[in-house]
């Protein structure tokens, strides 16, 4: 699995997320908690790589924002089941920390530019 995520466009960091995600999940072993919870993780984390090509292609800053809030409640779901997962020793907590390092970063940087975008728009409306 990937670890070093640090030196790479957010786009990058968001697939290998999800990359990281599948490539875990495709070792474990699957009972029913472990196969339905997998299987929203997998979803839910390549959404949000998938939504934020679909935000940087977007036509305005209003559906740049609305994508990018996608992606943000989508990876706010990978952390909500990481740590469901984890509680319920589905995953081993070795396996689980670099991703939901990597989960909170990327949340802090959607959050980030959300907020920026938002911002720049205001100012441009003040003017």
């Amino acid at each position: 699995m990937e670890q070093n995520y640090k030196h790479k466009d957010l786009a990058d960091r968001l697939e290998d997320f999800a990359a990281d995600i599948i490539l875990l999940l495709n070792h474990e072993s699957q009972g029913f908690a472990a196969s339905y919870l997998g299987h929203q993780l997998i979803r839910s984390s390549c959404s949000s790589a998938l939504n934020y090509g679909e935000a940087l292609g977007a036509g305005s800053n209003k559906d740049r924002i609305n994508k990018l809030r996608i992606c943000l409640k989508e990876l706010r779901e990978c952390l909500r089941n990481l740590n469901i997962q984890e509680k319920a020793n589905l995953l081993r907590r070795v396996d689980l920390e670099p991703l939901k390092d990597e989960n909170d970063q990327l949340i802090r940087i959607m959050v980030t530019r959300i907020k920026n975008i938002e911002s720049k728009n205001l100012n441009q409306s003040i003017k």
